[in-house]
């Protein structure tokens, strides 16, 4: 059987190609400490367990649900937008719920993207914008990121370039994989930068909320929702990564586009797992505090590692990672991870799966007990 030819622009993930690698060391008897993937390894709030708990029992829970999520789950996304970002999102026509944000990069790319259209891609970032525009057809144009100019687009630059083309823009702050944040006046920049071209904006933003003084919505600039999306998740913030809820939150317009591409697609989340997220959401202030404290604990730690291996790194950085630049004097990205694995055991994520600016860096993930760090760093 010979496969669909859009298979040929994708390879596969490289986390799930080298963690296959990860596993068999381990089946070897290595006591490999994987740092290099973004999994909480915390649980959820007792509330939130105690919620799915009991909503099984309930008339209903094992049904179809609706596309659209339940009317609870919306005006929970709505209430938290609107305490946490003052933003104002109607729970009825400008939020969908999705199985995790990673489903929303391929419903917004099948909404709006015809075969040829022009999507600018960050580098470094996220893989998966580049390979669900591959898969559907688009065209990735990427775009400079540079520790220089704190991991911000250079737009000026950019829109010295024929734009003409471009459709889609994705973004991601606090930015991944470097953990930079951007100011609300950066947030504007972006704004009215794909208002006079003519983009949609997608702000993909599940790190808000892990070692950040200053949660940003890129929605809470004036006007935003004409030209913007933002993609949200449950999966950092409230340890939920593999009940897969997120959301994406837009105009009315764009929703129902993504909607139409979700309802030919899948069907609603499991009834448990959305009454779970509406109490994840209703969380108080103590969670996100206690939260941070766990991190914080193990970003010094990391810190510790980091200075072992000669690396220098931005303390002011949030989210659930540490971005380290590589000694001067030291061995590409992918041939230093793969000698500290095989020589010290140990997993770290190479800069350069998240692009070519990633050359020259590496990132730990901090969902990583305290003591498995403080071995990490023994072994050093």
């Amino acid at each position: 059987m010979i496969t669909a030819d859009r298979l040929n622009t994708v390879q596969e993930y490289y986390f799930s190609k080298k963690l296959r690698e990860v596993r068999e060391l381990m089946a070897q008897g290595k006591p490999i400490i994987n740092m290099g993937i973004g999994s909480p390894d915390l649980a959820p709030s007792p509330q939130v367990l105690e919620t799915l708990r009991d909503s099984i029992i309930e008339a209903g829970a094992h049904q179809y649900q609706s596309y659209q999520g339940l009317p609870q789950l919306r005006e929970a996304i709505s209430d938290f937008y609107q305490r946490k970002f003052e933003v104002s999102v109607d729970a009825s026509t400008e939020i969908l719920p999705l199985m995790g944000s990673k489903e929303g990069i391929m419903h917004i790319s099948m909404a709006f993207l015809n075969e040829g259209d022009e999507v600018l891609l960050p580098n470094p970032g996220y893989p998966t914008y580049a390979s669900v525009t591959n898969l559907v057809g688009g065209k990735p144009v990427t775009y400079d990121l540079k520790a220089e100019n704190n991991w911000f687009p250079d737009l000026q630059e950019l829109s010295q370039k024929d734009l003409s083309k471009v459709k889609l823009m994705w973004v991601s702050y606090p930015h991944m994989p470097t953990g930079a944040p951007a100011s609300l006046e950066q947030l504007k920049i972006l704004v009215d930068f794909a208002k006079q071209n003519e983009i949609l904006l997608v702000n993909d933003n599940p790190y808000s909320f892990v070692l950040s003084d200053n949660p940003t919505s890129i929605l809470s600039i004036e006007g935003a929702k004409d030209c913007t999306l933002e993609l949200n998740s449950l999966s950092k913030t409230f340890n939920m990564a593999g009940w897969r809820v997120g959301m994406v939150l837009g105009s009315a317009e764009h929703i129902n586009a993504v909607l139409k591409v979700k309802s030919n697609m899948d069907s609603g989340m499991f009834y448990g797992i959305q009454k779970g997220a509406v109490a994840a959401l209703k969380s108080g202030p103590e969670w996100f505090e206690e939260l941070d404290k766990v991190y914080t604990k193990r970003r010094e730690l990391m810190f510790q590692l980091a200075d072992k291996l000669g690396c220098t790194y931005d303390k002011n950085a949030v989210g659930m990672f540490v971005w380290c630049k590589l000694p001067e004097a030291a061995k590409a990205s992918e041939e230093f991870i793969d000698e500290v694995l095989h020589d010290k055991d140990i997993f770290i994520a190479p800069g350069t799966i998240f692009g070519s600016n990633g050359e020259g860096y590496i990132r730990f993930s901090l969902c990583v007990s305290e003591e498995k760090i403080k071995e990490a760093i023994e072994r050093f």
